[in-house]
């Protein structure tokens, strides 16, 4: 029985070149590809993946927001992040998230079918660069931390602020998600409460500092 295998990258050319390379696996079978976070969720629902190979950041909706989503709704499918982001606080929060596995971008492509095998097994997987004995120590102090500010935020309000922060407006994040712009920015509201951010700017430094935005696109 073939390992369904869903790819989630917003770079054509990094999912052309896993794809390519998985495919030698007999024994794997790559079943989609998204280009957003959206779509990530979307795909995996429908399709119901053995694995997830997941770009840290992502448009529409990063990658620790799909990790989230999906780990509440997919229990039986394991989800390796591979991201250039190789500092200990995102990895930490993925593990925290319940990813399987990380694999850093800069990675050799036989160590993204090693990480495969290893998370199918039932074991986690780093890259060897992250130090595989931290791994108990990233969860341990993932678990002591003070409360994440997201975990004041719905799912819906966690969408809606990353497309906020990229710069969507209330009508184009409505044709998103399939909501009226009133309803939008109604949920804009109340992120900004719960946060106690009260301008865009404000908005846009919370995203970089919680890794949903991208320091580099600023």
């Amino acid at each position: 029985m073939s390992v369904k295998v869903l790819l989630a990258d917003d770079h054509p050319v990094v999912r052309g070149g896993m794809r390519n390379f998985l495919d030698k696996e007999a024994d794997f079978s790559v079943v989609g590809e998204a280009e957003d976070g959206l779509q990530a969720v979307q795909l995996a629902e429908s399709l119901h993946p053995d694995i997830i190979v997941l770009d840290m950041m992502m448009p529409l909706l990063n990658g620790l927001e799909v990790l989230r989503q999906l780990a509440k709704r997919l229990s039986n499918t394991r989800i390796i992040i591979l991201s250039m982001q190789s500092a200990d606080p995102y990895v930490t929060q993925a593990l925290k998230e319940g990813a399987a596995g990380y694999v850093l971008k800069d990675s050799a492509p036989d160590e993204l079918v090693k990480a495969i095998r290893q998370v199918l097994s039932g074991q986690r997987y780093l890259s060897p660069q992250l130090n595989e004995r931290l791994i108990n120590n990233f969860i341990q102090k993932a678990d002591d931390d003070t409360l994440d500010p997201l975990a004041s935020l719905t799912d819906r309000e966690r969408e809606v602020l990353q497309m906020t922060a990229e710069g969507l407006t209330s009508i184009e994040i409505g044709e998103h998600l399939s909501l009226s712009p009133r309803t939008i920015e109604s949920h804009r509201q109340n992120i900004m409460n719960k946060l106690g951010i009260d301008n865009h700017i404000d908005l846009i430094r919370f995203a970089i500092k919680h890794g949903i935005l991208p320091l580099d696109d600023w």
